[in-house]
């Protein structure tokens, strides 16, 4: 496991604040009071631990597959239905969505290999990740991916604790499936949208994890 770039300046600034913290609490409270000083060592070094694990980047086996999309986030599948897309394709889509926890991983990766086509970020609101309007309404990150077999729109979203959105990719830009196509800070949700002849291969409720699991198949 290591930890991701973006984590560096949070988990420095957190490691500062833990050393001060309880610096002031063992010479100010260690004495009179020792069971608070306890509770606010155990308390700050959880929080410090929830922070790094936060920013962790697993050793993980992802899955290269040609003519499959696989999964740009681990969490679970809380949105699979089809929908009118009014921001790129001005079509019908089917739009998969993975919600992301606060103990998720939360680096996004390229579902498939292609040329990036759009990329595009919005500012918004900070609606509740699994809130209906927080796909259109929130601050998001829109990415279209095209290849030989088809061509996708993925729309990282951020949430009521979420917020900022890293995105990497740029116009023009050839991209490798599983490789990082940015990152969410504190949880929220990813939205996939793919042509409504695309084959799914997720269920409503189910944990996936990205860059590992198969999320659909092209026709």
């Amino acid at each position: 496991m290591t930890i991701h770039k973006e984590g560096y300046h949070t988990i420095g600034i957190a490691a500062l604040l833990f050393g001060v913290v309880n610096i002031a609490a063992f010479a100010f409270l260690s004495d009179a009071y020792p069971i608070i000083a306890t509770i606010i060592f155990f308390a700050t070094l959880g929080l410090f631990i929830f922070l790094v694990s936060f920013f962790r980047i697993p050793a993980r086996r992802l899955t290269i597959a040609d003519g499959q999309i696989i999964c740009p986030a681990d969490g679970k599948v809380v949105v699979i239905e089809e929908i009118t897309d009014v921001e790129y394709f001005h079509d019908r889509r089917i739009q998969v969505s993975i919600f992301m926890s606060p103990l998720n991983v939360h680096v996004n990766r390229n579902p498939m290999d292609g040329d990036v086509l759009y990329s595009q970020y919005h500012k918004g609101k900070y609606l509740v990740a699994w809130h209906p309007k927080s796909s259109t309404e929130n601050e998001r990150h829109s990415v279209v991916i095209e290849n030989d077999k088809g061509v996708i729109l993925v729309k990282q979203i951020a949430g009521a604790l979420a917020k900022r959105i890293c995105n990497y990719l740029a116009p023009g830009q050839q991209v490798k499936q599983g490789e990082e196509l940015g990152f969410i800070k504190f949880g929220s949700r990813v939205d996939v949208l793919l042509p409504v002849n695309t084959t799914i291969n997720v269920h409503q409720n189910q944990v996936v994890q990205g860059g590992i699991t198969v999320l659909a198949t092209f026709a």
